[in-house]
């Protein structure tokens, strides 16, 4: 038997698996968890102290007047993640105009789920830390991460009706766009007016660009950097640049663009904001942050606020007329999709980075969100994994 090229070798034993991994609809949410795992191993060893000023290291401005993240963990914060939201509005607009979302009755359903799976556990929160000095944190367990979320759901495969499927997808993207406008609300500094302008002169543009069908892209990407680079200098989180620059972006390049920047976005932006965000050097008095009412409210706010305001609301939708329960879906479905709506995770942590400054209720509340998003995501699997068990037996 000839023995194979090396370049054979590379590309059946390396190229081709690692291909077939990160088309594989599970791919993103196992990442998220080994970068996870990782993080929280090497930040808690004897490289800790190396790795975190890696991520907090300040970084040489290259025009001293220029007003830019200065460390690479705000680069990655508040820059790349802005590429991110980027996708997340594209795929937004996507829905509105021609997804699950353009059929005012298809879309009430999961609108009203994400609506109740977003009150219910900030009130759960608020029930904890309501009246702390932490009730700031609300908004932490309001928010859905749909690559974790979907990624449990695929392991159920063909037993997961394609319903179900499309009713999360829906409502984590609802729940997406109501975590931005949280952001852009509840979560900024202080306003920088004239940058503001600015930065509304810029959107301006951009909306007219669309108006009259201007086709130079290129264009539409430079007004996007100097739109977060206003917004950046103005106190509203940059972030939210990469969503108003894609509703501005034409439909008919959507999809192209999506197709283009999943893997980036999936594979190695949001990669590094799991491997920084959750270099989390846990105390020694680890029960210090489990006995925290933040611990507390976050905890309760994603496993039993998310499936309980999810369930609740779209159950009222469909008594009263407003929306119907999709074919193929069960309520009992239904309710185990809110258990895996209780992964929280990215945009939850993200949060967290912004509502507490003081580093060890941040550490808190991170440690909150892994936890209660390991927990929504076992018990949903097991839950719905269970229901099909129960079913086939009939």
């Amino acid at each position: 038997m000839a023995s194979l090229s090396p370049k054979r070798i590379l590309k059946e034993r390396i190229i081709s698996p690692l291909r077939e991994f990160i088309h594989d609809s599970r791919a993103v949410g196992i990442t998220l968890i080994c970068c996870t795992a990782i993080s929280l191993f090497i930040t808690n060893s004897a490289w800790g102290e190396s790795y975190l000023h890696f991520w907090e290291r300040e970084l040489a401005m290259p025009v001293s007047w220029l007003h830019l993240p200065h460390s690479v963990l705000h680069l990655i914060n508040d820059g790349l993640m802005a590429i991110f939201f980027f996708l997340v509005g594209m795929e937004i607009k996507r829905e509105l105009l021609v997804g699950e979302l353009a059929s005012l009755k298809r879309s009430m359903l999961p609108i009203f789920g994400a609506v109740g799976g977003m009150i219910v556990p900030a009130f759960m929160y608020f029930l904890w830390c309501g009246g702390t000095p932490y009730a700031h944190g609300w908004g932490i367990p309001m928010a859905t991460d749909i690559a974790f979320s979907l990624g449990i759901l695929s392991l159920l495969g063909s037993k997961a009706p394609l319903s179900l499927r499309i009713f999360l997808t829906a409502l984590a993207i609802i729940d997406d766009l109501g975590g931005i406008l949280t952001i852009a609300i509840f979560y900024t500094g202080e306003i920088s007016w004239l940058y503001l302008f600015w930065a509304g002169l810029a959107l301006v543009v951009l909306i007219l660009m669309n108006v009259f069908r201007i086709r130079i892209y290129l264009l539409y990407f430079v007004l996007g950097i100097v739109l977060w680079y206003l917004l950046f200098n103005s106190g509203v989180h940059a972030t939210i640049a990469g969503v108003l620059l894609a509703f501005t972006i034409p439909l008919h390049k959507i999809e192209k663009l999506e197709h283009a920047l999943h893997d980036p976005v999936n594979f190695i932006i949001m990669p590094l904001f799991a491997l920084a965000n959750t270099a989390i050097v846990l105390p020694e008095d680890i029960l210090a942050v489990f006995s925290s009412v933040v611990h507390h409210g976050i905890l309760t706010g994603l496993v039993v606020g998310k499936p309980l305001g999810i369930f609740l609301f779209s159950y009222l939708a469909v008594k009263m007329g407003i929306a119907s329960l999709p074919k193929g879906i069960r309520w009992k479905q239904l309710f185990g999709a809110g258990i895996i709506g209780g992964i929280g995770f990215t945009i939850s942590i993200f949060i967290s980075t912004l509502a507490f400054n003081d580093a060890f209720i941040q550490t808190v509340a991170k440690v909150a969100v892994m936890i209660a998003s390991l927990v929504a995501a076992v018990v949903g699997f097991l839950y719905l994994r269970l229901l099909n068990k129960v079913a086939a037996r009939k």
